[in-house]
């Protein structure tokens, strides 16, 4: 006889999709900020180009990779466990929330819609629909 695992619970897909997203925003960040365009001195004098730098400076914004990666791996992990238990919503939610504020912060001071008004729209309809499941579903 087999033993019985509970309820089945299908896989968050949008929850995934959200973190695929938000890991893929800051590896797009990084890879963008590396790529070329001039850069001149202080004095106005000096101009290299992006591929003269690299030799003493890496290229990409390591700050958009790792919050991107950071955030989006919470993400991924707050889907996970909102996949086998649809009541465990608090990763995933301060995750999302965190982003919604944050990037909403910079979507207001920017007014740019690439990336941060992107991403907080993305996070606000995440808060939104874990807020909606959480407060529509009983507490046991």
């Amino acid at each position: 006889m087999e033993k019985d695992s509970g309820p089945l619970v299908p896989l968050h897909w949008i929850g995934f999709g959200y973190a695929a997203l938000v890991a893929s925003g800051g590896i797009i960040g990084y890879a963008k900020a590396g790529e070329g365009g001039l850069v001149a001195s202080v004095s106005g004098t000096s101009v290299a180009t992006a591929a003269q730098l690299r030799v003493c400076f890496p290229p990409g914004s390591v700050p958009s990779l790792a919050a991107g990666l950071l955030f989006g791996g919470l993400a991924g992990l707050g889907a996970y466990q909102l996949s086998r238990d649809p009541r465990n919503v608090w990763v995933f939610l301060v995750t999302s929330g965190t982003l919604a504020g944050i990037m909403g912060m910079r979507f207001y001071h920017s007014g740019k819609f690439m990336p941060a008004g992107l991403i907080a729209g993305a996070s606000l309809l995440m808060v939104a629909k874990l807020g909606i499941s959480v407060l529509g579903k009983p507490h046991e």
